[in-house]
């Protein structure tokens, strides 16, 4: 009786955060529309919608399977280190060959090279977690710190050699952006976000079950290493198309994640999956508002999402310190 008072309270809220999305969505693309400057603003506009969209669930999914796997719910897949290495691969590129070829390689040949590498080093890194029998998940977790220092630490003695003009163009890079977006790279992106959901989806009963415990999970019939290192998998391939196509949203993930948990009260992956989503869609369609409608581009939407996720994971520390 009590799963199924929560499970209609979920649904409720998942129905609430719906249509607060649509509402903010129609506040950012219909203000200021005439018949002259319709074909102008509009597809400018649809493209960042369809790049929250992306952004939201990639993100918002990633971070929810990634804290189930590690039965942890202040860790994020950036503790991976792939928002590092992303950093560190753009300014390789500017150290290497100058700014004026980053600013060149704005279609697919620069997001195809930071996926590509991403999701290469994400794939090395778990492989070679689970070829030894003894490893765990808390050993791909110090790794891909250590990884994550690695590539920052690289990322900052290049950046103290880099030219200030060249550091300029980079500082572009450094913060999540959703003013520039390539057209093109929405439509890829929204291809392997569909292609991750087909797969993913027939592993959130298990997930659930993984809520259990390994030993639990394992005694219930669960494949636990198929279905954490397929899991991590997802994990890399969803981080690595949303900081490609945005750059790094450091606490966008464990904002709407636990919040989601909070507002939903439910453990099911399916309606938590929904609502981490349209939390983001919340976030990031009301950041745009703010940084374009009342600061006028005067600051970057992440500073702004990454202040309110910073104080969030600061309470979440001290809550867990009193337990």
């Amino acid at each position: 009786m009590e799963y199924i008072l929560k499970d209609k309270k979920s649904k409720k809220v998942i129905i609430l955060l719906l249509l607060l999305d649509i509402m903010l969505i129609a506040a950012f693309l219909l203000p200021g529309l005439t018949p002259k400057n319709f074909h102008f603003f509009m597809p400018r506009r649809i493209t960042k919608i369809l790049a929250v969209i992306i952004v939201s669930y990639g993100i918002g999914y990633s971070s929810l399977i990634f804290q189930t796997v590690t039965n942890n719910h202040i860790l994020t897949p950036s503790v991976m280190g792939l928002d590092s290495l992303y950093l560190f691969i753009q300014t390789f590129i500017i150290f290497v060959a100058g700014s004026q070829t980053l600013s060149q390689m704005i279609g697919y040949k620069h997001f195809i090279i930071c996926v590509g590498l991403m999701i290469f080093a994400a794939c090395i890194l778990f492989l070679l977690l689970f070829r030894g029998s003894s490893k765990n998940v808390y050993f791909l977790i110090l790794t891909g710190m250590i990884m994550g220092s690695l590539f920052n630490g690289m990322a900052t003695f290049m950046q103290v050699l880099l030219d200030p003009n060249e550091f300029a163009v980079l500082q572009g890079r450094m913060f999540a952006s959703f003013n520039n977006i390539n057209s093109n790279l929405v439509g890829i992106s929204i291809l392997i976000i569909i292609l991750v959901c087909i797969i993913s989806v027939k592993d959130l009963p298990y997930l659930d079950v993984l809520l259990l415990g390994p030993e639990n999970a394992i005694s219930l019939g669960v494949d636990y290493k198929k279905l954490i290192l397929k899991t991590l998998i997802i994990c890399a391939v969803l981080v690595s198309v949303s900081t490609a196509l945005v750059g790094p949203i450091t606490f966008l993930g464990i904002l709407i994640v636990n919040l989601a948990r909070h507002m939903l009260g439910t453990y099911s992956h399916r309606s938590l999956s929904f609502g981490t989503t349209f939390l983001g869609i919340l976030f990031l369609t009301g950041g745009l508002l703010v940084t374009e409608r009342i600061f006028k581009f005067e600051t970057t939407m992440s500073v702004i999402i990454n202040f309110i996720g910073g104080i969030y994971f600061l309470y979440l520390m001290l809550k867990e310190r009193k337990r």
